[in-house]
């Protein structure tokens, strides 16, 4: 017997046979219990505890049909094998369709015997299936009711979707934001609710890969005008959850209101941009003071005056940039190199000069606090190629700055007539600048000796690598952030 030990009421009003079938089947490891009328059988039914029903047809005062009848009225009534002669073929098909649920037929050679145990197995299995499935079903149910109670007390909006993204259920937080009833959400696409202000394709598209490639969705921001509400900026976050032994999985997405948030950054953004703004216009003033005063200076001491201004220079420029940033809290090294070259030009060689400064850098992002000293060291490196390297009054600085591994390398190289017999990595002391060893120590780098000789002179500044969180957060190791654009 494949299914598990089962409990069988025999109902039949012939002893005889009832003493063979309770043998055989007791054989095969069933618990059998016999009754010789239906009545008794159905008394004995409702007391509980009996799997399978064998319902013999022909039987005195309550024939099979009405036992099977007062069986089916029961609240749990176990399945029903009902047994009949060989030539009653018409009361088999109509017992089978009063809730019979399978027919054997008695006969002389045996069979019967036989097939009686095949039936009552498949029974007792379609019973034993359906009692599993009615448990998974209730404890499916107990778990989205739990599931439900702690959507409820969330304090941020929430939905539970299925694979088709249609809503299973929404917290009262999100039905009372949005103005919406849980009849309103139920069934229906998320991308479908309101006036469609979820229905954006990138959305779409990342919600697609959360169930079946558990890939949550992270920080995803939402800013649209919402009926009641107004301009709303929501950032949404979404994972897949499942029942532990349930294969089944669905889809858990929040909705963060960080419209207030994001006010508050704007307004530190424009803050810090027009404070920004105001101290370069401050600084140009400074530098055309110092511009003005160099005018009227001996000629040996231009040349001071002249490294003075571009050093303050370097310093607007950062300003300048941070005052015209969308986000404020990094610079664009590019840009910024940039800029500090075209001043640099400006005020140490002018337009008739034959010296070049070019800038080749990867897209890197510096926070501000180290934007200083890394300005100034670029300003100091190019100012000593510009005053030793070109005697002739020709050649060409390239600033260029690139990823090593977990480093980042600033370049300064010029064409010039180089450093003969000269230590690079004492050039703070052979070039007539303490500043340069200043600043390197300030970022935390080092200088790199040279490779090898050529021409000209090339400084390599070997700097840490460190990102900027997002938001504002301290600066942390590279290799604790991924997917961002890099910043030092």
């Amino acid at each position: 017997m494949s299914a598990p030990r089962a409990r069988i009421l025999y109902i039949d009003d012939d002893p005889g046979l009832c003493r063979l079938v309770q043998k055989d089947l007791e054989r095969q490891g069933y618990v059998i219990e016999i009754v010789t009328d239906g009545a008794s059988g159905v008394a004995r039914i409702e007391q509980g505890g009996i799997d399978v029903v064998a319902l013999d047809h022909y039987m005195p005062n309550q024939d099979g049909m009405e036992t099977l009848a007062c069986i089916r009225n029961l609240a749990e009534p176990p399945p029903v094998i009902y047994v009949t002669a060989m030539q009653d073929g018409r009361v088999a098909v109509a017992a089978l369709r009063a809730g019979a649920a399978d027919y054997v037929a008695k006969d002389v050679q045996g069979e019967f015997l036989v097939l009686l145990p095949r039936a009552i197995d498949a029974a007792f299995d379609a019973v034993m299936l359906r009692r599993a499935k009615e448990v998974a079903e209730a404890e499916s149910k107990r778990y989205w009711q739990l599931t439900q109670c702690i959507v409820d007390t969330i304090r941020d909006p929430l939905v539970v979707l299925e694979h088709d993204m249609t809503i299973v259920t929404a917290s009262r937080t999100f039905l009372t934001m949005f103005g919406i009833t849980e009849a309103e959400t139920h069934g229906r696409r998320i991308s479908d609710l309101g006036q469609h202000q979820w229905d954006v394709p990138t959305l779409r598209h990342l919600m697609e890969k959360v169930l079946p490639e558990n890939k949550p969705i992270e920080n995803f921001e939402i800013e649209d005008d919402f009926p009641g509400l107004g301009r709303r900026v929501f950032n949404l976050n979404a994972r897949k959850i499942s029942q532990p032994g349930n294969l089944s999985s669905r889809m858990l997405l929040v909705f963060e209101d960080i419209t207030d948030r994001k006010q508050r950054e704007r307004d530190a953004l424009s803050l810090t941009n027009e404070i920004s703004h105001r101290i370069k216009n401050n600084l140009q003033v400074i530098v055309g003071l110092i511009a003005y005063e160099a005018r009227s200076t001996a000629p040996p001491f231009v040349q001071g005056y002249k490294a003075m201004q571009s050093r303050i220079a370097a310093i607007a420029q950062l300003y300048d940039l941070i005052s015209h940033s969308s986000h404020g809290r990094t610079i664009a090294v590019d840009a910024y190199l940039s800029e500090i070259a075209k001043t640099m030009s400006a005020s140490l060689l002018g337009n008739a000069s034959d010296i070049e400064i070019e800038v080749k850098a990867e897209p890197f992002e510096i926070d501000p606090d180290r934007a200083v000293p890394f300005g100034l060291l670029v300003n100091e490196l190019v100012t000593n190629s510009i005053k030793h390297a070109f005697p002739n009054g020709k050649g060409r600085v390239v600033l260029s700055v690139e990823k090593i591994g977990d480093e980042i390398e600033l370049t300064v190289a010029d064409d010039g007539v180089g450093m003969k017999d000269k230590d690079t990595a004492k050039i703070s002391e052979k070039r007539g600048s303490d500043y340069v060893a200043i600043f390197v120590r300030q970022l935390g780098g080092t200088i790199v000796p040279p490779s090898a000789k050529g021409i000209g002179t090339i400084v390599r500044i070997r700097l840490p690598l460190l990102l900027v969180a997002s938001g504002g957060a301290e600066p942390v190791s590279a290799g604790l952030v991924r997917d961002r654009a890099t910043k030092f």
